[in-house]
């Protein structure tokens, strides 16, 4: 079974469906498809991370970029409003994730901070919560 998921992946997930389908446990690659219901975990958990990260760096230029707020403030606020967007689709589906937003919100805040204070000022003791960065009505005061 392997060599049929190294050699065309979408088959093997077409027969292994047709497997489970079928009850047919024998026919069952069970190490890739332990692997694969993984992967999709991990999978989710990333994206939600990317949007929340995109979410925070968007939401820090329409608080403190000055130099380009004039410019760029209306495509900030579009691009706050489709992350947040998405992480709610994300988190409709998998509930579960809020738990994991909060356990690494703090780690990702401080990773933007750290790339953004290159390109403009952020105050060095800011905190914005991750309940006010998904709220829909949140809008930073710029």
């Amino acid at each position: 079974m392997l060599q049929e998921y190294e050699r065309d992946f979408n088959l093997w997930v077409q027969e292994q469906a047709s497997a489970l389908r079928a009850r047919q446990f024998a026919k069952l690659d069970y190490d890739n498809l332990i692997e694969e219901i993984e992967d999709m975990g991990r999978s989710e958990k990333l994206l939600c991370e990317s949007y929340l990260e995109r979410s925070i760096e968007h939401i820090l230029k329409l608080q403190y970029w000055k130099a380009e707020y004039e410019y760029n403030h209306k495509h900030w606020k579009v691009e706050v409003s489709n992350f947040r967007k998405r992480i709610q689709r994300l988190l409709k589906r998998s509930p579960s994730l809020k738990v994991y937003l909060t356990e690494i919100y703090d780690e990702i805040y401080q990773d933007a901070i750290e790339s953004w204070q290159i390109e403009f000022d952020i105050p060095e003791h800011e905190q914005i919560p991750l309940d006010k960065i998904l709220d829909n009505n949140f809008s930073p005061k710029s």
